[in-house]
């Protein structure tokens, strides 16, 4: 028993335990065996246990799919659970494996609230549970307490030498100082070379290593982790200190979130794609994943910024997949465009793309009939490009670098010329995807101290046209024919005032970085804004992104196409009470912004 109560207190989520808590807790453990391929957990079963692995490995499976592999030290079954609800997935022995079996500790622990279970509910298509959810954890909460110490090797220890210490040390990855910087070596990486004879055991770990490994600040939040690692599609990240040392390991387990599930899973297919038909068969997964990060209570703008990353990711894998034989031999930048660039996008969203070539060149046609190529293969995995023109095979959203900036220089001089601000507006929303520094060249003139009153003006005025349908009689300002007769247009009328502001403060402040809540705040602090009209605006925003993606979450639950209008008479009262009062408050910043703006401008 002692032996239990060493390993167990070592363990989150029983490492807070009490000692008397502890010895209650393994009195109740129950020793199982499972042969490998035998099935720990069923799907749709109810459970009246948790488990914890001693010895061995697990697979969880998800839908066919093998989306993780837990390893000694590790609990499963603790979600559903506590959560009341069957499990939507499958997990069984990798291999031989001992599996510590514990009955509901809050049945019988004096403080079960300092079980550290860090998850949510899993369950597809239910709500987070507002009464456990203190308990399993928040995605805006930091991830250090999720932490794991770090086994540290050399690049010249053998792979035999370090994976006996990762499995003596019931780790799952290893750190490695290498030559070259900071390197990781994972049991995915054993897997996937060892185990198929392609490196042998006594080769260096550092042909295994992945250089630099990818880090995350210690104060970062869940969510934040989670994003990088859709990003990168990885399981495992260094945990950094301030001054960029490495504290810990953070894994994908061990966030055990359903929001971690779903997109690794399509992070996965979109990198295991070895062509287009089978890169848009990874991109179907993606709306039933939005749908499930959604029903389980994922905030909107982190949803967004998964769906921004997931994106991201498929068009790099259509770059690698599709070869473009002139643009293979210049350099150049893809940029995105629009609510895509400001991570921020709706499953409606188009994609919009720019390209930018770093000298001028007479190949400008041939390069842009490749890129209308990798468009093609866009459309094919179900994306929409840009009805307004703004693709990256239009001559007007795909130059060289100095035929970027003498096109910006020209509209700072004349914002009245054709197209001048809608231009401006699009490049100011932008965001290299493939050569940064050289994508970065379509917002340089944005720090430029050349631009003037009448520009900064104009483009006030066009963010300005943009006003939420607020009227002085009747609650809203509605559609009264056509085919949305009734109805508002959120996009239109909700989002448009708040992202034009905060796109002018962009352009103002010189910084085309960052989300529209994130230029907002910005806006504040460089007097663009008072603290309060930053607080109205970027909670106006979250507020009318929310509800706008929420309609189109459940028209893709509907098999429906979705759309941008609401009715407002669908809403419950309280809803459309707090809608009309945020446009009301939007309103009220935009006619204040309009009267003041001179006397706001940075000296």
């Amino acid at each position: 028993m002692k032996e239990f109560a060493d390993f167990l207190s070592e363990q989150p989520p029983f490492d807070a335990l009490d000692a008397d808590d502890l010895a209650r807790l393994v009195a109740r453990v129950e020793v199982e065996y499972f042969a490998a391929g035998a099935t720990v957990i069923a799907e749709g079963e109810p459970l009246e246990h948790l488990w914890v692995v001693r010895t061995g490995a697990l697979e969880v499976v998800d839908r066919g799919e093998v989306v993780d592999l837990l390893g000694p030290g590790d609990a499963f079954g603790h979600l559903w659970l506590l959560a009341g609800l069957p499990p939507p997935l499958r997990v069984r022995a990798h291999e031989e494996s001992l599996c510590l079996r514990i009955p509901d500790p809050r049945a019988f622990l004096a403080r079960p609230d300092l079980l550290r279970f860090a998850a949510v509910n899993p369950g597809p298509g239910v709500r987070r549970l507002a009464r456990v959810a203190d308990r399993l954890g928040r995605t805006d909460e930091p991830l250090a307490r999720l932490v794991r110490p770090i086994l540290w090797c050399d690049a010249d220890d053998s792979v035999r030498d370090v994976a006996e210490r990762i499995g003596a040390g019931q780790q799952s990855c290893a750190l490695v100082r290498t030559g070259a910087g900071l390197g990781i070596v994972t049991d995915l990486d054993f897997r996937r070379a060892v185990a198929t004879g392609r490196v042998g055991v006594d080769a260096p770990i550092e042909v295994l290593a992945t250089v630099p490994a990818l880090t995350v600040e210690a104060d970062a939040t869940q969510a934040t982790g989670l994003l990088r690692m859709v990003e990168h599609g990885v399981h495992h990240l260094v945990v950094v200190d301030a001054a960029g040392q490495p504290t810990g390991v953070l894994r994908a387990v061990d966030l055990a979130q359903v929001e971690v599930r779903d997109p690794l899973l399509v992070r996965s297919a979109i990198g295991a794609a070895t062509d287009i038909d089978e890169l848009a068969d990874a991109c179907r997964l993606l709306p039933t994943t939005l749908v499930e990060l959604w029903d389980n209570g994922v905030p909107a703008t982190h949803i967004g910024a998964v769906h921004a990353a997931i994106v991201d990711a498929i068009v790099r894998r259509a770059l690698r997949l599709h070869r473009l034989p002139t643009l293979d031999g210049v350099r150049h930048s893809w940029v995105l465009l629009g609510s895509l660039a400001r991570r921020e996008p709706l499953p409606l969203s188009d994609v919009d793309t720019a390209l930018v070539w770093a000298t001028d060149t007479d190949k400008a046609d041939a390069m842009r009939a490749d890129a209308r190529e990798l468009l093609r293969d866009l459309q094919i995995c179900g994306f929409t490009l840009c009805g307004n023109g703004a693709n990256a095979h239009n001559p007007v959203f795909s130059q060289s670098r100095s035929g970027w900036l003498a096109a910006a220089r020209g509209w700072q001089r004349d914002p009245t010329q054709e197209n001048a601000l809608l231009l401006s507006a699009m490049v100011a929303d932008s965001r290299p995807l493939t050569d940064p520094e050289l994508g970065r060249s379509l917002t340089e003139t944005m720090r430029s101290h050349t631009r003037s009153g009448q520009f900064l003006r104009a483009l006030l005025t066009d963010a300005l046209g943009w006003r939420p349908p607020v009227g002085f009689i009747r609650d809203f300002v509605i559609e009264h024919t056509g085919e949305h007769g009734g109805q508002l247009d959120l996009k239109a009328g909700g989002l448009a005032p708040v992202v034009g502001l905060a796109r002018w403060i962009a352009i103002v402040g010189g910084d085309a970085s960052g989300t529209t809540i994130e230029r907002l705040h910005r806006g504040a602090a460089l007097g663009l804004l008072s603290a309060d009209e930053a607080e109205t605006l970027a909670g106006g925003f979250e507020n009318i992104y929310g509800l706008l993606l929420h309609h189109e979450i459940e028209a893709i639950r509907a098999g429906e196409t979705p759309d941008t209008y609401i009715s407002p008479k669908d809403l419950d009262t309280l809803a459309r009470r707090h809608l009309r009062e945020t446009f009301r408050a939007i309103a009220l910043v935009q006619t204040s912004i309009d009267r003041s703006w001179h006397y706001r401008l940075p000296g």
